[in-house]
């Protein structure tokens, strides 16, 4: 009995494990973005600031508690795993230290807390392994914790410079609105005309690719209007008509490019809002979802 009991424990630890390992890879590394545990936390806490804030102040909140959430659900995940797999030798697998004040503690707790002092990487050599796996079992676990440790590190670093070109095409396509941009494209000097076009389709591809890899960056709710793609990226797609306007074949060939980038885009969009409509009704809902009514480009009228 106490053969299967040690088997279910440890089976059910290094569930734990491959489940954490595995969100943080899908997370941080795999091309597209979000793993299963971050973004059910993500999505959920967006849900909870939707319904709890009309005007939509709290959603700017939802990245950074996410993040923080996500982090210590990894931390969770892979301090229980490794606790479970402690346990059944918590008697006999290790020496305690006569100044250890956990003999009179149950076994859970004498696991959990050798779990947590290895992963949080402290070796106050209290308890030691009396067997060779787990000799081997600890320093592997330490490893992971400074994995964990540096993976909510460069998550940051990774997800904040994507959230700045994000910001910077908003900012672009305000100012287009405000410039008027249409008539520029449409009836301006063809070679402006163009320019236009390609930069705007250059900040949208970099920020459609952000989006695909840091899946997360779409529960970041810009608190400026300016500075909010789900506020201006409709305004894309106004440029692009405007464009196809043009008597030059330059400007038109622009102008469909970049009505084929704002498309993908908005495909992408779609992963989060399931809209499954046209490019126009994605970004009407995409702003929607950041409370942003209307969507349509004209940031400072928001």
């Amino acid at each position: 009995m106490a053969s299967i009991m040690t088997w279910i424990s440890t089976i059910a630890g290094a569930l734990l494990i491959a489940l954490g390992l595995r969100d943080i890879y899908a997370t941080l590394w795999h091309p597209r973005g979000l793993g299963t545990v971050s973004r059910a936390i993500f999505a959920t806490v967006w849900r909870v600031a939707r319904a709890t804030s009309r005007r939509g102040n709290a959603l700017g909140s939802v990245g950074p508690v996410g993040i923080v959430l996500t982090a210590m659900t990894w931390a969770m995940l892979l301090v229980v795993g490794w606790a479970l797999i402690y346990l059944p030798h918590i008697v006999d697998g290790f020496y305690y230290s006569s100044s250890l004040t956990l003999q009179d503690s149950s076994n859970p707790v004498k696991a959990l807390y050798l779990s947590i002092v290895t992963a949080a990487t402290l070796g106050f050599g209290d308890i030691t392994p009396a067997y060779s796996a787990l000799r081997i079992a600890i320093p592997l676990q330490a490893l992971m914790g400074f994995i964990l440790f540096t993976a909510a590190i460069s998550w940051v670093l990774q997800v904040y410079p994507a959230l700045v070109k994000r910001r910077a095409a908003a900012r672009q396509l305000s100012l287009l609105s405000r410039t008027d941009g249409e008539r520029t494209v449409r009836d301006g000097e063809a070679s402006i005309a163009y320019q236009v076009l390609a930069s705007v389709t250059a900040a949208l591809t970099q920020a459609d690719m952000d989006l695909a890899q840091y899946s997360e960056t779409y529960y970041f709710r810009d608190p400026q209007a300016d500075m909010s793609l789900a506020a201006t990226g409709a305004y894309a797609l106004t440029l692009a008509a405007a464009g196809s306007q043009s008597s030059s074949a330059d400007v038109r060939s622009a102008a469909d490019m970049l009505s084929a980038q704002a498309g993908h885009l908005a495909r992408e969009l779609d992963e989060f809002l399931n809209t499954g409509g046209s490019p126009e009704e994605v970004y009407r809902s995409f702003a929607e979802n950041h409370r942003y009514p209307g969507g349509v480009g004209l940031a400072g009228d928001q």
